[in-house]
């Protein structure tokens, strides 16, 4: 009997077992007493500390910062593609390769070229400065620059003025519907109201060109079209001297790649380039109804009156009966 007693008690070396109690399960002294519970509690609950920096959190390691010149591809991708964004629907850049405009451009100018309002829907109005693209072969003839690859690059996306598109900067004289007419040396009139041009025309030139091969002209602009002029007027081959092409010397208004707002360089040449005051007059042609209406007032009037007359004179004759 006493072999048996040790034999059953041979693999245990604390005490015996006692009936487990609830008030046990939670009791620090059991906790302490426990050499693994030492090892898999305590421990765990300090690698988790140490490696989070507070008790309990997520295991997490912090980020590590990206170096500049990492950074630096990215940053200059963006920055290429919001260029070429803003060349295609805001802005654009192109350089003034002549004299026609002046003196309100320079040759060598910058300007800036307002692409947006055109997406709305907006069309050219009278005394705006625009670019426009080449109707038919108005630059035949003209040298064609040369760019080298990188200035090919920085045109394409914007940041230089475009080298290789042909196109064309002139200020709208008219705009469907107007009737623009220049006899001998001026002034320039537009649905029959003269313009004071004074303001932009070259010093030294007239508003009208006296010759032969297109200086004296009267024209109606059609619907969609729009009639261009230099500012120097005695060295602008613009409208005026494109009246034997496919459209007349007019320019579609689908060819205007938009309004020249501003010049953006040289520095000493920043300016804004707003419509001169002349054109802030109402210089509407008056429409074909409005004509119509005028015309019949008068007769319907003077009929009316005859009406009356001869009722007067037949009331007379009855009344002496």
């Amino acid at each position: 009997m006493g072999d048996l007693a040790v034999g059953a008690r041979s693999g245990h070396e604390g005490p015996e077992e006692r009936p487990e109690r609830p008030d046990d399960a939670a009791s620090p002294a059991d906790g302490v007493a426990g050499s693994g519970s030492e090892s898999g509690g305590d421990s765990g609950t300090r690698e988790r500390t140490e490696q989070d920096g507070r008790p309990g959190g997520p295991t997490s390691a912090p980020r590590k910062q990206r170096s500049f010149w990492k950074e630096l591809p990215l940053l200059i991708g963006i920055a290429l593609v919001l260029a070429l964004l803003i060349k295609t629907f805001l802005v654009q850049a192109f350089s003034i390769p002549s004299d026609s405009m002046q003196n309100t451009l320079q040759q060598g100018d910058r300007v800036l070229v307002d692409k947006l309002t055109p997406w709305f829907g907006s069309e050219p109005e009278r005394g705006e400065v625009v670019v426009f693209h080449d109707p038919d072969q108005w630059l035949a003839g003209e040298p064609t620059p040369n760019p080298n690859a990188v200035q090919k690059a920085l045109s394409w996306i914007g940041l230089m003025p475009s080298a290789e598109e042909k196109d064309l900067i002139k200020r709208v004289i008219g705009v469907g519907g107007d009737t623009i007419e220049c006899n001998g040396t001026g002034p320039l009139t537009v649905n029959g109201k003269a313009l004071n041009e004074q303001a932009y025309v070259y010093a030294g030139n007239t508003p009208c060109s006296n010759d032969d091969q297109g200086g004296q002209f009267k024209v109606t602009v059609p619907k969609g079209k729009i009639w261009v002029m230099g500012d120097h007027r005695q060295n602008s081959l613009d409208s005026r001297y494109h009246q034997q092409d496919k459209y007349q010397g007019f320019v579609p208004v689908g060819n205007v790649v938009g309004r020249a707002i501003v010049i953006a360089w040289p520095p000493t040449r920043w300016d804004t380039l707003p419509v001169p005051d002349t054109f802030d007059q109402n210089l509407s042609a008056a429409a074909p109804g409005a004509l119509g209406l005028a015309g019949a007032v008068p007769l319907v009037l003077w009929r009316r009156r005859r009406v009356t007359v001869e009722n007067a004179r037949v009331s007379g004759r009855g009344t002496a009966g």
